[in-house]
């Protein structure tokens, strides 16, 4: 185990795996994509590209061998003894070396073939087994130190009846000299191109890649104190990545003040109940009894207070909070009219309204406003839920006594209670508007028109 690790106390199994291992790099990935596409292109492109140049070349070469090949047919005639011969000798100075590469010659009817000066004692292989009244080209390798090109064709001169096989050939090498040059160009020229595609498309990765080192440092710049959020100026691909990184900044911020915030009410809270106990023991109170159940009752209601609170802060960024309201209602109505039997309760609405709440704190919400109206009304509660717009409306209407328009506000105030003579610790309402709150909702009292007593609206996202 390192030093690192006992200081973070990390056991080795538990060690997190380096994040090249897990990832990768992203720039790597994208060139080396980028290499392998590239090198498929220039490489089907350069069979391609190669393939036509060289039927290109061919074809030029057996161009001016058919030229030729031509030429030597009109120049033919049948002499005296039924014997062909040139009346007119082929330009190409060539046909007169020997072994020069550049050869011709004529054969059929039974004769000694007549052929080029620069065949010599050599002889070309005229096949008996097929007769070619069109051109025909082909690669021969008759003779041992010379690959030759051959273009020959069966013709019937006039005042004779042989076919006449006309053969025209010239050494490879010219050729395969002309393919070898322009293959020499072509290779390096497509892997030249190859390469300054990759690099293009590394330096492409890199500068498009390069709003998210700005990322880093602006991250590692909020994390050093010097800044609070990633104000930098992004491309607009970018940007809604980072919007959210500071509205996930701003969210756990506000969660940690408000954590902060709760934790001093809390202390704040008990400072005074912990004083008056600790005087009253050191002063040897005669009421000490009724003394440590009364302070010990106001620690119990700030504390269930604050943990309400705290529940609901540490649920509300859950995106998969979902709750069926009228679930909620039946529920919690079985609980609190439990203990109110003589009070009756009649709900009606939407039953398929989803609210954007946990069930727990939705429980808790309807929990306290049902039991406030079965314990302060008059034996008549009605719940009734509606969605209004992008909000739920759950409303709790009772026949009790009601609550004055001047103390409607108060009576939100952590312990105030209107009426003492019922038990409770004044902290329902509350509640209620705290949890509301957190959630983005509302909770407002009115006057119900029906039943005459106390109506509660409470408002919550709908989902």
């Amino acid at each position: 185990m390192t030093e690192n690790e006992k200081a973070e106390g990390l056991e080795p199994s538990s060690r997190p795996a380096p994040a090249s291992r897990m990832t990768g790099s992203l720039a790597r990935r994208m060139i080396a994509i980028a290499a392998l596409w590239i090198s498929l292109l220039l490489i089907g492109g350069g069979f391609a590209l190669d393939r036509v140049l060289t039927s290109a070349i061919t074809r030029n070469f057996d161009s001016s061998l058919e030229y030729v090949l031509i030429a030597m047919i009109r120049s033919s005639e049948i002499g005296p003894d039924g014997e062909v011969r040139l009346i007119e000798p082929l330009g190409d100075q060539r046909f007169l070396e020997p072994y020069s590469g550049l050869y011709w010659q004529i054969s059929g009817g039974g004769q000694e073939p007549y052929r080029s000066r620069s065949l010599w004692e050599r002889t070309l292989k005229a096949p008996r087994s097929h007769i070619d009244d069109q051109i025909h080209t082909y690669d021969s390798d008759q003779f041992v130190d010379e690959e030759l090109r051959i273009l020959e064709r069966n013709v019937i001169l006039p005042g004779s009846e042989v076919s006449w096989r006309y053969q025209i050939a010239q050494s490879r090498e010219t050729l395969d000299a002309q393919i070898g040059a322009v293959r020499k160009t072509l290779i390096p020229s497509l892997a030249l191109l190859g390469i300054g595609l990759i690099i293009l498309a590394a330096l492409q990765t890199f500068y498009g890649l390069w709003p998210l080192r700005h990322i880093r440092r602006a991250i590692a710049a909020m994390r050093g104190g010097q800044n609070r959020r990633v104000d930098a100026p992004l491309p607009r691909e970018v940007q809604p990545m980072v919007d959210e990184l500071n509205a996930l900044l701003a969210h756990n911020e506000k969660q940690a003040e408000e954590a902060r915030l709760h934790a001093g009410n809390l202390a704040h809270a008990l400072k005074t109940p912990l004083t008056v106990l600790v005087n009253s023991a050191t002063g040897s109170d005669s009421d000490l009894a009724n003394i440590v159940r009364r302070e010990a009752a106001t620690m119990q209601r700030q504390v269930d207070h604050h943990l309400a609170r705290a529940r609901a802060v540490g649920r509300r960024g859950a995106a998969q909070s979902r709750a069926v309201v009228w679930d909620s209602v039946q529920s919690v109505s079985r609980a609190v009219f439990a203990l109110y039997p003589d009070t009756r309760l009649d709900a009606a609405g939407d039953r398929t309204v989803v609210v954007q709440v946990e069930r727990q704190d939705l429980d808790e919400l309807v929990g306290n406003l049902l039991e406030n109206a079965a314990k302060y009304g008059g034996g008549s509660v009605f719940v009734t839920i509606a969605r209004d717009g992008a909000m739920a409306e759950i409303i709790v209407e009772d026949d009790g006594p009601g609550i004055s328009p001047a103390d409607r506000t108060r009576i939100f105030d952590r312990g105030v209670r209107l009426d003492s003579g019922k038990p409770g610790t004044g902290l329902g309402l509350a509640i209620v508007r705290d949890v509301a709150e957190i959630y983005g909702g509302s909770i407002a009292l009115e006057a119900s028109e029906d039943l005459g007593g106390l109506l509660v609206r409470l408002r919550l996202p709908a989902g």
